[in-house]
C-alpha cells in the first residue's frame, strides 16, 4: 500500500486519491451531482466516504484503491459514478504481491533509549497494566452467581480501604457445557478460559462452576498442573451448596485476597512487556486512511522498542493476506498464516456463508464495497514490521514483534482470543462509533473521523479524522503511542470511565451445541 501522504485533494468538496493507479476518489465530504473533482463531473450524490469513479471502468474491469484491486465492476461504469455494491463485486483476483513497490519504513524509527512504562510485575515474569481480582465462570450456570457475589463485594465499600485494586470483574459467558468434551470446540474454550485465569492484569482469581459442567475446573487443574494458592481458588455451586452459600463464600475468599493484590505496586517495566491487541470495528471508509494506518505507525514504534502486537480478525485480511505474507520472517511462518485462511474457507463454506458475507451493514453504509477493500485498510494497522508468528485463537503469545493470532472479525469475539492470549492492553479503530471495553485489558478508542469523534466524545479516547486536516502519520502515531503507554501505567480510558468490560468476554463457538 502506498504511503497515505501527501493527499491529493480537490478544493472543493475534498477528496482523496491514494494511489496514482485507482481509478476511484474517495469523497472526504459528500459529493452532490454536477460538482466538479478531481477533474470529473459527479454524475450522482456521492456520499462522505465513498467511492466516485475516475475515469471508465467496463464490467468486468478491476475497480483499483490503494493501487491494490478492490473488486470488479458488475456493470459499465461511466467517470463520475458512484461505486459501490450495487456495481462492485467482491470477486477476489489473483494477488500475490508481485510488481507491488517495497514496504518503507513509518517514518522515522531512530535508535534511541526503549521506551517504559509503570505497571505490575507478576511472579511469572510477566507485567500488568491493571490490578484486578477476577471472579471467573466454567459455565454459564454459574454466571449469576459470580455478578451476584461481585455486585455484594462491590456494595460493601471493601474496596474503598484498597485504592490500588481496580476492582473486581465477574467474567461471564454463555457456554461451558452442551459442547463434545474433546475436540476443537473443547480445547478453544480451555485455552480461552486459562489465558484468563492466568493474565498479569489480574492479581487474583477465583473460578466458580456449577459442577456437572462439561468444562471440569479440576480437569483444567490437572491439565495445566495448577494448585489452590493464595492468588487461585476454585469452588462449585453444587459442592458448596448453593447459590447464597456460595455467593457467601466467594465474598469471604476475595477479602482474604484483597491484602495481599493490593500490595502490588507499579513500577518502571521496558516497553517489550507491552502486548498490544490491534482491534477494528464499525469500520468506514476512512478507516483506511486515518485511525488504521496511524495506530500501525504506533505499533513499529511498540515492535521497535521489544514489544508485541497482535494483528487478529481473519475474516478481514482475506484478499490482502498477499501483504502479511511478504512480510513473513520465514516461509514457515507464511505458510501457517495460509493454512489458517484455507480453514476459514472451509469453515465458512460448510456453514452455508462465504467470506465476503463480511463487511457488515454498517461497513457498507459507512463506504466500504467488498472484503478485500475492507482487508486492504484492516491490514494497515500492523504497520510495516515483520510478521513474526502465526497464533491459533486463545493461544499463549510467546515471540516478540509483529504476531497475527487466528479469530472471527467480530469484535468481542476477537478481543477475548486476543486477551487470553497475553494482550495487556487493546487499541480499537472505529469510524461508525463502537461501544466497546475490555476488562481485565484497557481499550483505547481511536475515531476515525472527526464528525462521529464529536458525536460519540465521551466513547473515543483519540480523535484521528484531523489527519484529513493535515495532522502527519507519524504526529498521530506517536500521539497513539504515548497514549498507550499512559494508559498502560495506569491512566483510564473512556471505556473504563463508563464501565465497560464486565459483559465483553465471548469465548468462540466452534462446532455443534448439544
Amino acid at each position: 500500500m502506498s504511503d497515505l501522504s501527501p493527499f491529493t485533494r480537490a478544493a472543493e468538496p475534498r477528496t482523496i486519491v491514494l494511489d496514482a493507479a485507482d481509478n476511484v476518489v474517495v469523497a472526504v465530504e459528500a459529493i452532490e451531482p454536477g460538482s466538479q473533482v478531481a477533474g470529473v463531473v459527479a454524475r450522482e450524490r456521492i456520499p462522505r466516504g465513498h467511492k466516485m469513479a475516475r475515469s471508465r471502468i467496463v464490467s468486468g474491469q478491476p475497480l483499483v484503491k490503494f493501487g491494490q484491486p478492490i473488486g470488479v465492476a458488475l456493470a459499465d461504469i461511466a467517470p463520475g459514478d458512484w461505486v459501490h455494491v450495487h456495481n462492485v463485486s467482491a470477486t477476489a483476483l489473483p494477488q500475490d504481491g508481485s510488481g507491488l513497490p517495497a514496504l518503507a519504513a513509518s517514518g522515522s524509527l531512530a535508535a534511541g533509549i526503549p521506551s517504559t512504562f509503570q505497571g505490575y510485575r507478576r511472579s511469572d515474569g510477566r507485567t500488568g497494566t491493571r490490578n484486578y481480582i477476577g471472579i471467573l465462570t466454567s459455565v454459564n450456570c454459574a454466571a449469576s452467581v459470580a455478578r451476584f457475589a461481585a455486585d455484594a463485594i462491590t456494595r460493601s465499600g471493601v474496596l474503598d480501604a484498597y485504592p490500588g485494586i481496580d476492582g473486581v470483574v465477574p467474567i461471564i459467558h454463555g457456554t461451558g457445557c452442551g459442547l463434545a468434551e474433546r475436540g476443537e470446540g473443547f480445547d478453544v474454550l480451555r485455552r480461552t478460559q486459562w489465558g484468563y485465569a492466568c493474565h498479569p492484569n489480574f492479581a487474583a482469581v477465583i473460578m466458580v462452576g456449577l459442577g456437572c459442567e462439561v468444562l471440569q475446573i479440576a480437569r483444567m487443574k490437572q491439565q495445566f498442573g495448577v494448585e489452590e494458592s493464595d492468588g487461585f481458588r476454585t469452588l462449585t455451586i453444587q459442592e458448596t451448596g448453593g447459590t447464597r452459600r456460595t455467593v457467601d463464600q466467594i465474598v469471604g475468599t476475595v477479602r482474604e485476597m484483597l491484602p495481599r493484590a493490593a500490595a502490588a505496586r507499579r513500577e518502571t517495566r521496558p516497553v517489550s512487556e507491552l502486548v498490544l491487541g490491534l482491534q477494528c470495528g464499525g469500520s468506514d471508509g476512512y478507516s483506511a486512511l486515518t485511525a488504521n494506518p496511524a495506530l500501525g505507525f504506533a505499533s513499529d514504534l511498540l515492535v521497535h522498542d521489544g514489544g508485541t502486537s497482535i494483528l487478529s480478525e481473519t475474516p478481514e485480511i482475506y484478499g490482502a493476506e498477499h501483504l502479511l505474507m511478504r512480510r513473513a520472517c520465514d516461509p514457515g511462518v507464511g505458510e501457517r498464516l495460509m493454512e489458517r485462511l484455507r480453514w476459514w474457507e472451509d469453515y465458512t463454506g460448510r456453514n452455508g456463508a462465504e467470506m465476503n458475507n463480511n463487511p457488515s451493514p454498517g461497513n457498507k453504509a459507512g463506504g466500504l464495497s467488498t472484503i478485500l477493500e475492507k482487508s486492504l485498510g484492516a491490514v494497515a494497522k500492523s504497520g510495516h514490521a515483520a510478521l513474526q508468528a502465526v497464533y491459533e485463537y486463545a493461544e499463549p503469545v510467546r515471540a516478540h514483534g509483529l504476531v497475527f493470532m487466528d479469530t472471527p472479525g467480530f469484535d468481542p469475539v476477537s478481543a477475548t482470543g486476543q486477551v487470553a492470549g497475553g494482550a495487556n492492553i487493546i487499541c480499537f479503530t472505529t469510524g461508525r462509533g463502537s461501544a466497546f471495553g475490555c476488562k481485565p485489558a484497557p481499550s483505547l478508542k481511536l475515531a476515525t473521523n472527526s464528525e462521529m469523534y464529536r458525536r460519540m466524545t465521551d466513547d473515543m479516547d483519540i480523535n484521528c479524522g484531523d489527519m484529513l486536516e493535515g495532522v502527519s502519520l507519524e504526529t498521530k502515531g506517536r500521539e497513539i503511542f504515548d497514549a498507550l503507554l499512559r494508559v498502560a501505567s495506569g491512566e483510564r480510558t473512556r471505556s473504563e470511565y463508563l464501565g465497560y468490560g464486565d459483559s465483553e468476554f465471548v469465548p468462540w463457538q466452534i462446532g455443534a451445541v448439544m
